[in-house]
Order: structure tokens, then sequence, then C-alpha cells
């Protein structure tokens, strides 16, 4: 109805600005927070190419670079669109297999859940394992609350919802919701036990025990194990090594192609109000693919970096500025374009700050940040919303116009 292809632009035409402000603040925050997503995926490359290889980890994180820029300035959305399902489904056979091997490696089922079992708080729903101490440590209010804080991120992920933006049907977005959320089910329990049994294996002596960011590497040490038994399981070691490459690429080209857009049509045609034609507006992209990247580059340069640490970070800042944004402006009529610009800003200022200064006391404070944010963005777009004139007869039309879809 409001023919956006970005989530900058539907926020900017669902409260109908006449000057782009929303817009011009939406593309500056995916352009902040995709730097150190990308940044996530291309340190991924390098330890896979380091541990596995020897690879120099600098010089693995360029190659990756390269091959990413390489087919998502080229191809575009078709070309991501299509890695992504070649890259799912690489993905989902290696996860099966990895799976199976180590449960073998480990002495079976029963050895893999015997092992959990013997570590303290492991299996737990109220204590968790440490592995420094070799002890259990009680969940806390405050780990609980962050854990489930993760959830909230899914609202304002720019490369995950243009996604259905680009569905080709609007009667397919029900299914496509199911399915999505069934694949984010099985995937995440698979992540989950594949842990489970990459420790047992390691008690089992057939790899070492790794500590710290080393511990990512799980699955490509049992992929190295299985490439020592012959010829054919070095060919399914190889296919579950592109598995873990197709699946920090199909992250990584997502994000990439999301703030090109961002910039090329937000930024540059819609804030600045520069007329390209489809050639120029191409080469802007093309360009802040690269400059993102080469940016994300010398965030991914320290090898001991920890990958999860850096994608919370981003996940935390989209989930707190876009997700009450979107959320509001799909489910609450009388929120208004001066609410959700405070709402954008806060959010994004209050990452920052309680990230930095907030987080670091500890005790109660150290809370994941996207939740104090989220919560922080929302009564924002409240009190300023209601604090200024309620939208004008236009815009409550668009909203009606929506609701009734």
């Amino acid at each position: 109805k409001l023919d956006a292809i970005t989530i900058p632009s539907f926020i900017s035409k669902r409260y109908g600005e006449k000057r782009p402000v929303i817009m011009c603040i939406s593309a500056l925050i995916i352009l902040i927070f995709f730097v150190p997503y990308v940044a996530s995926g291309l340190a991924a490359i390098g330890k896979l190419f380091n541990s596995l290889f020897g690879w120099d980890y600098m010089a693995a994180v360029i190659i990756g670079a390269i091959v990413i820029i390489s087919y998502t300035s080229i191809g575009g959305f078709s070309a991501v669109a299509t890695m992504d399902l070649i890259q799912s489904i690489i993905m989902t056979a290696a996860l099966a297999v990895i799976v199976v091997f180590g449960i073998v490696q480990a002495g079976g089922m029963d050895a893999v859940l015997d092992h959990a079992r013997s570590l303290p708080g492991f299996l737990s729903f109220t204590e968790t394992y440490n592995v420094a101490s070799n002890s259990a440590e009680p969940y806390g209010f405050i780990r609980i609350i962050s854990m489930m804080a993760w959830g909230l991120g899914y609202f304002g992920m720019p490369h995950i919802l243009v996604r259905f933006m680009a569905i080709r049907d609007e009667n397919e977005l029900k299914l496509s919701r199911r399915i999505a959320s069934v694949w984010v089910v099985i995937s995440m329990g698979v992540a989950v036990f594949i842990g489970i049994v990459g420790h047992a294996v390691s008690a089992a002596g057939r790899v070492p025990f790794l500590e710290g960011s080393a511990t990512e590497t799980i699955i490509v040490r049992l992929s190295d194990l299985l490439s020592t038994y012959g010829i054919f399981p070095a060919i399914v070691a190889g296919c579950i090594l592109a598995g873990i490459l197709a699946a920090t690429m199909s992250t990584a080209d997502s994000q990439l192609l999301a703030a090109a857009s961002a910039l090329s049509e937000n930024l540059v045609q819609d804030v600045f109000g520069v007329k390209l034609t489809e050639k120029q507006t191409m080469l802007i992209a093309r360009l802040t693919v690269v400059a993102i990247a080469v940016v994300a580059l010398f965030l991914a340069s320290d090898p001991d970096s920890n990958v999860f640490q850096i994608v919370s970070f981003a996940w935390a800042g989209f989930g707190a500025t876009f997700g009450p944004a979107i959320l509001c402006a799909l489910f609450w009529k009388r929120s208004n374009r001066q609410g959700i610009m405070a709402g954008l800003v806060a959010g994004g200022a209050m990452i920052f700050i309680w990230k930095f200064l907030v987080k670091p006391l500890g005790g109660i404070w150290n809370i994941y940040e996207l939740l104090p944010a989220f919560l922080v963005a929302c009564v924002v777009i409240v009190a300023v919303s209601l604090a200024t004139p309620k939208p004008d007869g236009g815009i409550e039309r668009i909203f009606d116009e929506m609701g009734a879809d």
C-alpha cells in the first residue's frame, strides 16, 4: 500500500513525512549498527580458516570480504536471495551430519546425556554450568531477563523484516511466518545441542577442550576430526565447513544489501533530494557495500574478538530502535511522527549509554542493553506522542487501511 522497499521508507511513509527526518535517522541507524554486524561475520570467516588451515587470520577476513562484496554488489537482492536459499540447504545438511557424527564420537546418545548430567547445573532450569570453576551457578533474575530480551530484537531487524516486505504475494505471509518460526526453533535447538555434544566429545578425548572465544570453533574441530576417516568423510567434512561459511555469508550479504539500500535510496535520494538514474543508484549502492565492508574489516581485525558479543550489540541496536517504532506504526493509531523520531533517537542513544556506562557497574545493572533501551524507546514514543498533536486524518486513514488488510 505504501510502496516502501526499506524499513526507513516504510516508517517515513506511514507517518506521512514531508521533510524526511525519520528517514534520515533510520538510515543512519542502519549504517551505524550494520558495521559491527558485518564485522562479526568477517571475524567468523577469519576464525574458520585460521583454525582449519592455519591461514593468517586477517588474510582470511579480507578474502571473505572480497567474496561477499563481489556477488552482493553485482547481483543485488536477486543474487542474495538465491545464495541464501542454496546456503540454507547446505547449512541444514551440515548441521544434521555434524550432530550425528558428534554423537558417535562421544560414544552414543546415552554417553552425551550422561556427560551433560554429570556437569553441575548443566541441564537445570535454575542453574547454569560455569566452565571456569566447573561448578553450578544460579541463573539469577538478571540473567533470565537478559536471555528473554533477545526475542525483542526480532521486531526491529531490517535484514529480516525486508524479507517479508519483498514477498511476491501478501497471501503467503501467514505461511512464511510459520515456516520462519519453526525453522528458528529447530536451528536454535540444534545449535545448542551441538554445544552439548561438542563438550561430550571433548570429555571423551576426541577433540581438545576449548576456552573463551575458541569455543565458537567446535564445529570446525569436529569437521577436522571427520576428515581423518578417509576420502568420502573428508568430502563430507568439506561440505560441513561450507555450511559454516554459508551461514556467515548469508547473514553478511543481507546486512550489506540493507545498508546499501538505506544509503542510496533513503539518504541520497529521499533525504538529500538528489535525483539519480538507475545506474547511479546502483553505483552508490555498490560503493556503500564496499565502504561498510572496509570499516568492518578494521573492527574484525582482532583475532581474539568474540563473535557472539559483537552480534549481541548490533542485535540490541536494531531491536531497541526499530522494534518499538515498527510495533507502534502497526498497532497504535495515536502514535505520531514526533513520537517515533524521539523513540528512534532515545533507543539508539540508550544502547550506547547502557552498554558502556551503566552495564560496567555490574550487579543489577548487568542486564542485556536491549531490554532497558527497548523500554526507554517505548516510553518515549508514548509520552511524546501523547504530548504532541494527534496524527491528522490522512495518517490515521493509512493506519486504518493497513488494519483492514
